[in-house]
């Protein structure tokens, strides 16, 4: 009986190089008995093979691949499972664990399982071209093979809209053609047509080969599975053959000499960093009475909620001039519906997920729950928003001029909002001000609904908690 205990070692050996593979990756493949992987990858690390039980598959054996290494580990056998790149991304160490775990594998147990890292292909294509990753970037495979391909679409628009740097993986195959025109499709959506872009095939193999062009010339350059596409953000340049995506020092220091500009100190966070930038959006909306924060929203490329969230935190820094805001505490979304049904007339505001919006005039609207949606039903027309959408809700308030209610998602993005109108200005501010003061602090005990909460009437003056 066997009783030598079994190991797999994830073998990621960097991009096919003998120079950039680790020193923990050689010794790896020495200490195998048995050698398992696709027949390209064996390919390049086949001088380090003599001696070895050699296992070749294909590119779609990948499953068995992993069935191979655990039965070989269970008899006793040290497998070496190997991977171009980095066997954990986009690699053979997630299929591996999922087989492993299938079959009941714990760590710990008979069979030892170590990832061995390597350079992945977006390093090595990066190091060729200069320095395309240098601020924030993130990796997406465009095959559908295994991933529905809307929601590889969503990612390539969430990278977009994002302005990350894109490195694309798995890029185009002989029958796979319309991937790479997609993702030029979504991302021109918010990518300048010059955007630089570097194709780079087989990286620090024989048949190296570099493309740097533009995105709107990407999808027409040759591309292959042995491809990976590097695609710029909007401070990404491109100079000499090289592209160079800034780190961002520029925000803070002069290039040319090193000192620290204006409104800013060495290490600290920028006046638009997380601490400070929403004193910023609040002295913009001070700066011209006209400004509103949907505009501030747009301004500072922010959701709606965080400009309000700005608005309500003030901390005696002036303000955001004349408006002030606060949050409807927890899930009160129904009591504050309620409220409103008082309100009178009102201007009705729905977004589209377009950026369109439609004004609407009601008077006394009567809002009715059915199923997941809400309706807004007055004698001219039935307004319906999604329920589910409705994550958060806010008052706003512009001293005595403009008294608003926004409901938005969970992201902070508006779904409608209502705005008070009608003649009877007064009453109206009266219900206000009474559905503010208590829908924006927690509930008092004993109290169960807005008809029996106190009532200030001049509860708003100042607020913005």
């Amino acid at each position: 009986m066997n009783t030598r205990k079994g190991k797999i070692l994830l073998v990621g050996f960097g991009p096919g190089s003998a120079e950039h593979m680790t020193q923990r990756a050689r010794e790896a493949i020495a200490e195998a008995d048995t050698v398992i992987g696709y027949a390209t990858y064996i390919n390049l690390v086949r001088d380090l093979l003599d001696g070895k039980e050699v296992v070749r598959k294909g590119m779609t054996e990948e499953i068995d691949r992993c069935i191979e290494a655990w039965e070989r580990a269970r008899q006793g056998k040290t497998v070496a499972l190997v991977s171009s790149g980095d066997i954990g991304v986009y690699g053979m160490a997630g299929p591996t664990y999922e087989t492993l775990f299938a079959a009941g594998w714990e760590p710990g147990s008979d069979i030892e399982v170590e990832v061995i890292p390597g350079a992945t292909a977006l390093n090595a294509a990066a190091s060729l071209i200069g320095a395309p990753l240098t601020h924030d970037f993130c990796a997406i495979s465009l095959s559908d093979l295994l991933t529905p391909w809307p929601r590889i679409a969503r990612r390539l628009d969430a990278a977009g809209r994002a302005d990350f740097v894109v490195a694309l993986y798995n890029p185009k195959s002989g029958r796979r053609t319309q991937q790479i025109v997609e993702a030029q499709r979504i991302l021109l959506r918010y990518r300048k047509p010059d955007t630089p872009v570097a194709i780079v095939k087989s990286a620090y193999r024989q048949k190296q080969d570099i493309q740097l062009v533009t995105l709107k010339e990407m999808a027409e350059c040759k591309i292959g599975m042995l491809t990976t596409v590097l695609i710029g953000n909007s401070q990404t340049y491109a100079r000499h053959g090289l592209m160079i995506t800034p780190r961002g020092y520029g925000n803070k220091y002069d290039t040319e000499t090193g000192a620290v500009r204006e409104g800013e100190q060495a290490g600290r966070s920028l006046r638009m960093g997380l601490e400070n930038w929403k004193a910023c959006a609040r002295a913009w909306l001070r700066e011209d009475p006209i400004r509103t924060p949907e505009e501030a929203a747009r301004h500072f490329d922010a959701p709606l909620g965080e400009i309000l969230s700005a608005i309500a935190e003030s901390e005696g820094d002036g303000g955001a001039g004349a408006w002030s805001a606060a949050r409807v505490q927890g899930a009160r979304i129904d009591d504050l519906l309620e409220a409103a049904a008082q309100w009178g007339r009102l201007h009705a505001r729905v977004a589209s997920g377009t950026g369109a919006e439609c004004r609407l005039t009601v008077d006394n609207p009567v809002f009715l729950l059915d199923g997941d949606r809400l309706r807004l039903e007055a004698p001219q027309f039935s307004l319906e928003i999604e329920l589910p959408r409705l994550g958060q809700a806010w008052f706003l308030r512009r001293a005595e001029t403009e008294s608003a209610v926004h409901f938005l998602d969970a992201a902070g993005r508006k779904v409608f909002a209502l705005s008070l109108a009608g003649k009877d200005k007064h009453w109206q501010q009266q219900a206000y001000v009474h559905a503010w003061q208590a829908l924006t602090k927690p509930r008092a005990a004993g109290f169960t609904s807005l008809s029996n909460a106190p009532s200030e009437e001049n509860a708003l003056n100042g607020a913005t908690q």
